[in-house]
């Protein structure tokens, strides 16, 4: 596969990883947020088990990421390179071990409904640890995604792989990311504001690899 088409599949995989999250993690977390959760998630699964098929598609989506843009990159840096493609694949893993609470909380809900009255308090800690250990894992994901990500926009800066200017904004999102994931994991709500500088790179970024892809110096064929 030819560096063009690499640069435009990865960028498709961007979008899909992108939309997957946000449709998936909506669908579990609107099953997830409300009180008496452990008694409607299991009459009310389907939303639950649609959002974990969409979030374990993000997950692959971010290993293929990994795997396209590592040939591309490491004709410019290869130790960085290696650490975008280390921090992808372990955001990858992470995102899977907090793709894991949904279906044991459906598994816990459905024994919710024939516990008796005086068992439903240690089934409710049990389902509030399974969904806390979610939020534990994938802000871990975020800090290996924003910690990777800052090596790929070094990587696009100097050697112009794309304008400068949308690696900056890279750089701006992902360290924003960062401070938000080291913050939430220390009990801290930084505010949505921190994810506006990543989200417009993670879209902006994308689009350009599909319609322009990466300048001349990376457009080399590679087997």
């Amino acid at each position: 596969m030819n560096m063009r088409r690499m640069a435009s599949v990865a960028g498709v995989l961007f979008l899909v990883s992108t939309g997957a999250y946000l449709t998936g993690s909506g669908l579990v977390d609107s099953a997830l947020d409300r009180p008496d959760f452990l008694a409607r998630l299991y009459p009310d699964r389907s939303n639950a088990t649609a959002g974990l098929f969409l979030e374990l598609i993000n997950a692959m989506a971010v290993a293929g990421i990994a795997m396209l843009l590592y040939p591309i990159l490491k004709k410019h840096n290869q130790a960085f390179a290696q650490g975008y493609f280390g921090s992808r694949i372990m955001e990858s893993a992470l995102l899977m071990i907090s793709a894991a609470a949904p279906p044991l909380l459906i598994a816990l809900s459905k024994d919710y409904g024939s516990a008796s009255a005086a068992e439903h308090s240690f089934f409710v800690e049990i389902g509030n640890l399974l969904i806390e250990a979610r939020a534990v894992f994938f802000q871990m994901a975020m800090i290996a995604l924003s910690a990777g990500s800052l090596l790929l926009c070094h990587v696009l800066y100097r050697a112009r792989l794309v304008p400068r200017a949308l690696s900056v904004i890279g750089f701006v999102g992902y360290a924003a990311l960062l401070a938000s994931a080291c913050l939430s994991l220390l009990g801290q709500d930084a505010g949505p504001v921190l994810f506006v500088p990543g989200a417009l790179f993670e879209i902006a970024f994308p689009i350009w690899m599909m319609v322009k892809g990466f300048n001349s110096a990376a457009n080399e064929q590679t087997r």
